[in-house]
Order: C-alpha cells, then sequence, then structure tokens
C-alpha cells in the first residue's frame, strides 16, 4: 500500500478529527519551548554557578525551534492564522532562516520528495564518507546556507527556481527587515557592552546544531528515490522528550502521507499508518549506528 491508497481507506471522520487545529494545543506546546528557552537564557544571563553546562540545552532547544518554523509553514500548529504566521517569523527570526523563502523551499520539498533534480533538499547531497559525514553534523555548511541565504535574498538575487517570481519582492524585503533587526541587535549589543546575545543566544546555537543535524539525517537519508511518501521517509521511533522537543516530527512518513495534520494528531496517525510504514527505526543512535559504517561500502563500490 502507498501513501496515496493509506489516504483513501481513512473514512471522511477520520480525516475531519485528524486535521482539525488547537490554539489551545499549539499554545500549551510553544509555552513548553519558547518557556525553556527564555528560563535557561535567564540563568545563563545571571551567570549561576555552573552556567556555561547550560548552554548546550539552550542551544538545542533553540536549533530545534526548526521544527516549530517547519510545523507552521504548513499552518497546521495553531486554528489561529496570526498565531501560525507569528511562529514562523520569531522561530525563523531566532534560527537565522527567512520564513516565506523557507516555506517555498519546503513545499517544494514536499512536491518533490526524494526526486533528484527536483527536490530542493537533495541539491546538497548526503554524506557518503566519514568526512563529509563530519561536516555535515558541524553545522557549519548549514549556518553558511542560512547566512548566504539572507544575504542573497536581501540583495535581490534570488533566483532558486521554486520560490515564485511574483513573490520575490516579499523574499527581498523579508530578509532587507531580518538583517536590519540582526543589525540593531548587534550595535545594540555593544552600545551596552553586553555579552548576553552572544552567550544567550549564538554560541548555544552553535554547540546545539549538531544535534539539529543528527536529527535531521534520519528524516530521508538511505531512503528510497521513490514517490511513495512510505518509503521516501523514514519515522523514527523514539523517546517522549524528543518527540515534545521535536514536535512530533519523528513521525515523518505520516506527516509527508498527509500534510495537513497537525503536530498533536501525529501520533493518532501513527497508530493508523504504523502496519504500513516502510522505512522506520528504533531511536536515532540505531540510525546512526547502521548509517555510519555503510560509509565503507560506498566506496568499495564507487572504485
Amino acid at each position: 500500500m502507498d501513501h496515496k491508497e493509506f489516504l483513501a481507506s481513512l473514512t471522511a471522520e477520520q480525516c475531519r478529527e485528524l486535521t482539525e487545529t488547537s490554539d489551545r494545543r499549539g499554545l500549551a506546546q510553544l509555552a513548553l519551548h519558547f518557556g525553556t528557552v527564555v528560563v535557561l537564557g535567564e540563568l545563563i544571563a545571571a551567570r549561576v554557578p555552573f552556567w556555561p553546562a547550560l548552554m548546550l540545552p539552550q542551544g538545542i532547544a533553540l536549533v530545534f525551534l526548526f521544527t516549530l518554523l517547519h510545523e507552521a509553514s504548513h499552518q497546521t500548529p495553531f486554528r489561529s492564522r496570526w498565531l501560525n504566521v507569528a511562529a514562523a517569523h520569531i522561530s525563523g527570526f531566532l534560527i537565522l532562516l527567512p520564513p516565506r523563502w523557507f516555506r517555498y523551499f519546503h513545499f517544494a520539498h514536499h512536491r518533490f520528495t526524494q526526486m533528484p533534480g527536483k527536490d530542493p533538499e537533495l541539491a546538497a547531497p548526503k554524506p557518503e564518507t566519514w568526512g563529509q559525514y563530519l561536516l555535515h553534523i558541524s553545522g557549519i555548511p548549514v549556518w553558511i546556507s542560512h547566512v548566504s541565504t539572507l544575504v542573497r535574498n536581501a540583495a535581490g538575487r534570488c533566483e532558486d527556481g521554486f520560490v515564485p517570481t511574483g513573490k520575490r519582492d516579499v523574499v527581498r524585503n523579508e530578509a532587507r527587515i531580518m538583517l536590519a533587526a540582526y543589525l540593531t541587535l548587534l550595535l545594540a549589543s555593544l552600545a551596552f557592552r553586553s555579552s548576553a546575545l552572544l552567550f544567550v543566544w549564538l554560541i548555544p546555537m552553535l554547540v546545539g546544531q549538531p544535534f539539529l543535524r543528527l536529527y535531521l539525517l534520519a528524516e530521508h537519508g538511505r531512503c528510497a528515490y521513490v514517490a511513495n511518501m512510505l518509503e521516501n521517509s523514514r519515522t523514527t521511533l523514539t523517546n517522549a522528550l524528543v518527540r515534545r522537543l521535536a514536535w512530533n516530527m519523528p513521525y515523518h512518513a505520516e506527516h509527508h502521507s498527509y500534510p495537513a495534520v497537525p503536530f498533536h494528531k501525529l501520533p493518532e496517525l501513527h497508530r493508523l499508518a504504523a502496519a504500513h510504514l516502510g522505512v522506520t527505526e528504533t531511536g536515532y543512535g540505531r540510525f546512526h549506528a547502521r548509517y555510519a559504517p555503510e560509509f565503507r561500502e560506498v566506496g568499495e563500490a564507487a572504485e
């Protein structure tokens, strides 16, 4: 059964229940995620004992706002549209990823999932050697990509095929506003001789990014180049803490099969789809333990 056949097997009542959005559920999850960032940030800024150790969990919480941006790009975490828009802009700003541009990028990814030459996520190949793997999880390439995207868009040089021609002025203005805001924060920090943003925001994101890279690689890494979402996307069975941190996106094959389902309904969708999932893994550690040893096999095949 492919994802289209699975969706066709759902009743109208099941579809209605699965796609029901909720401001209450979304705000509760948002309060927990943002609350963690704020509390840890306050403790770091206050220089409590052993405060440098808090920068790692702070960084993980910050970079995983990507999963909120991702969810908000689908307009599903909240019933109210303005909450979805606000969540996308705030999370995108904090992780240096322009939300409108990312929405066009992500929709192309959904439309052409695992289709070489069409899926924009495949523009940067998945790591196939230890050197590529270590560079990938370092986060360096993604930070270079984020900054270059902002600068290129702000200069009006966005030529990404997934961005509609008529929306490129919007993408340009978005990038300019973000860069102006970052410059304002920098000048304010210099004026007040404050290092708070450095230790509360920037350094934590640098140390947290490898955890997001490890998480995201499991979504499609080594999945088939086919149109069936139950085979080209991986669902990773993990613990409640990771699911909460990632807004239930470890249920990734389910999300790709039915993107209109909000995060809090994905466990229910998983129960319905579990028997039909083509690619699953029991934990991120097991995924990487299987992924990395194949580097030698790939190299031997190339030779």
